[in-house]
Parts: C-alpha cells; sequence; structure tokens
C-alpha cells in the first residue's frame, strides 16, 4: 500500500500537520509520499491507495482556490473506493470548511477514514501534531 499526504499551506500551520502526518504513516509502517499540491495533478493523485489531504480554512471558510480547490475539483471524480483523510488549520470560525469539505469527499464516494477532518486552530501544538501522527497511523 502506498500513501501520498498533499497539502496546500500560506503560513506552515498545515505544512506542519501534513509532516505529522506523513511521520504518523511512516511510523505504521506504509510507504509515504509527502508533497506539496503544487507538485502533483488530480491524476497522480489518484493513483495512491490512500490519499491525506491537507487544506487550511481561507476567506469565508473554503478550500483555497487558487492551487487546492482546482485541484480538488479534479480530483472529485477520482475518489470513489479510495481511502481519504482530510486536515487543516484554521484561524477563526468554527471549522465549516472541514465539514463542507468532508461532504464533499464523502459524497464523492470515498471511504473517509475518520468520523471527520482532523483541524487545528493556527500553529499546531504538541496535542494537535500528536492528533496529525494519530491520524497518520490510521492510514495503515
Amino acid at each position: 500500500m502506498k500513501a501520498a499526504v498533499i497539502y496546500w499551506s500560506s503560513t506552515g500551520n498545515t505544512e506542519a500537520m501534513a509532516q505529522a502526518v506523513a511521520e504518523g504513516a511512516k511510523n505504521a509502517g506504509v510507504e509515504v509520499d509527502l508533497m506539496e499540491v503544487s507538485d502533483t495533478s488530480a491524476d497522480a493523485a489518484a493513483e495512491y491507495d490512500v490519499l491525506a489531504l491537507g487544506c487550511p480554512a481561507m476567506g469565508d471558510e473554503e478550500l483555497e482556490d487558487g492551487e487546492f480547490e482546482p485541484f480538488f475539483a479534479d480530483l472529485e471524480s477520482k475518489l470513489s473506493g479510495k481511502k481519504i483523510a482530510l486536515f487543516g488549520s484554521y484561524d477563526w470560525g468554527d471549522g465549516e470548511w472541514m465539514r463542507s469539505w468532508y461532504d464533499r469527499t464523502k459524497n464523492a464516494g470515498a471511504d473517509m477514514i475518520t468520523e471527520e477532518g482532523l483541524i487545528v486552530n493556527n500553529t499546531p501544538d504538541d496535542e494537535g501534531l500528536a492528533a496529525c501522527r494519530d491520524l497518520g497511523a490510521k492510514l495503515a
């Protein structure tokens, strides 16, 4: 089994989460590729058995619209039957972007690894990073 952790990050918060998710997966024995969304395509991402996708809340609690949203919109039709985990950071709001993203992913036929996406307020602390490593372990 091969997994990809694909993310977009502006401030480094979601990047730190992605690194911890990848670390947790590797520690669980999963072969993992960690990459920024700009370094892949939806077609390449669809080749993986398992995907962990990370994007922070932007604007009015939505996915980043310059790179990540176009990537995800292209990937959405390729998610049926794929094991997927979602994660990201936010600064304000109540996590609406994650709930909407989770619903989109599940409605596309994805096999969701968790009951909800993992969100961390701003910079992940030790507890947040531990939750990310736990999420990574669930990729196995």
